[in-house]
């Protein structure tokens, strides 16, 4: 895993019927599209050129389980596991990946985490590069040389941009090519250590202009649009990972009814994964030296003169 990855935090659902599984509860799962009686569970990935696979994993436990001690003694869960937001699972699993000595360019996330100022305050303090999405009426307040202290919010200041801000750019390749979309950004006038830079991303749909999506980016000093705009796009690969170790390796198919059951059967799917992804890396790798090998032969002058 070298410095050119990236990590990336996103929820996913496991839909129960039950009440008796750990964590379960009628709440929001984007898996479903809506509320269900689930469970849901936190996880990091990590991607890279060669491939992506989850590498952490956490049960988000609600309030009303965290505080029923019945509940508790009767799924095992540990006494030292108290409520906790998911931003706050999230910045957890960040810590120990970084603390492991993992390198990323950039840590990725939805608005759910990107909102959250603690999580985004602890990326910073380690210098950790991110891009984190952030909802459209985000409160903003920023210093602007003419106007001085502006108080706004993302969708304000896409409104106001001209034509001329924003540029055609590829958040990568996809199932059909090229995922093209117009990208603008500003920066943001709040204090930041040497070296880096903030600012405020804008992602806009080619075909419905009112379809906008926001960051805030913590980049290195010269950090240019097409990298903010290609690293914002690597937040999919999430969603890849869930989608295999699902539909493959039955991530979602936990009749485990306790705390620790459920970590060991994820550990267990994760660690299948990692095996599958390694495999692959190793074919990509092969695959690009191949490649790279047959160019440089190619424009060789050896064979120029041949």
């Amino acid at each position: 895993m070298g410095d050119n990855g990236v990590l990336v935090i996103d929820e996913t659902g496991f839909v129960k019927k039950g009440d008796r599984s750990v964590g379960v509860a009628r709440q929001y799962s984007g898996t479903a599209g809506r509320i269900e009686n689930c469970q849901i569970g936190v996880f990091c990935a990590y991607a890279s050129r060669y491939g992506q696979t989850l590498i952490d994993r956490r049960l988000y436990l609600p309030k009303a389980w965290a505080e029923d001690i019945e509940r508790r003694r009767r799924v095992g869960i540990p006494d030292d596991i108290a409520f906790s937001t998911k931003p706050a699972i999230a910045r957890e699993m960040i810590a120990s990946a970084l603390d492991s000595g993992l390198q990323c360019a950039f840590v990725l996330a939805d608005s759910v985490y990107g909102s959250d100022y603690t999580l985004r305050r602890m990326l910073e303090d380690r210098g950790q590069p991110y891009v984190l999405a952030v909802r459209s009426n985000q409160h903003l307040r920023f210093l602007q040389a003419d106007w001085g202290l502006i108080q706004t919010d993302p969708a304000t200041i896409a409104a106001e941009l001209p034509k001329k801000a924003w540029t055609a750019l590829s958040a990568g390749e996809g199932a059909k090519g090229p995922r093209l979309y117009h990208w603008a950004r500003v920066s943001l006038g709040w204090a930041t250590p040497e070296g880096f830079e903030r600012w405020l991303l804008m992602r806009r749909n080619l075909r419905n202009r009112d379809e906008i999506a926001y960051y805030f980016a913590f980049v290195r000093e010269g950090t240019s649009l097409a990298d903010m705009a290609g690293a914002a796009g690597l937040r999919w690969t999430i969603e890849e990972c869930f989608l295999r170790a699902k539909d493959d390796l039955g991530l979602d198919h936990c009749e485990a009814r306790s705390w620790h059951g459920w970590h060991r059967h994820m550990a267990l799917v994760m660690a299948a994964a990692l095996f599958l992804a390694q495999i692959a890396a190793e074919q990509r790798k092969t695959a690009y030296a191949t490649d790279a090998e047959s160019k440089r032969d190619k424009t060789s002058p050896d064979r120029t003169a041949a």
